[in-house]
């Protein structure tokens, strides 16, 4: 089983979650629900290996690393 790391990260200007990965390339999705964005990833990343490696590509493990940061108001 192969595993692929995905770095989700937070754009506090564009009100959203962007994913992105050294282990897929091509890989640059955005959207504003979490649950949304990482179904997004787990649809588009067996196409986007298909462009760059060779299979199989049912048997991949995703790990997302999720940051988030914001400031305090107070």
């Amino acid at each position: 089983m192969t595993e692929r790391m995905i770095k989700i990260t937070w754009d506090d200007e564009g009100s959203g979650w962007t994913a992105e990965s050294e282990d897929v390339p091509g890989l640059v999705l955005t959207s504003g629900s979490l649950d949304v964005l990482i179904e997004k990833v787990r649809l588009a990343v067996p196409d986007l290996l298909k462009e760059s490696e060779s299979g199989p590509f049912n048997d991949i493990r995703l790990k997302f690393e999720m940051e988030r940061i914001t400031g305090v108001y107070g």
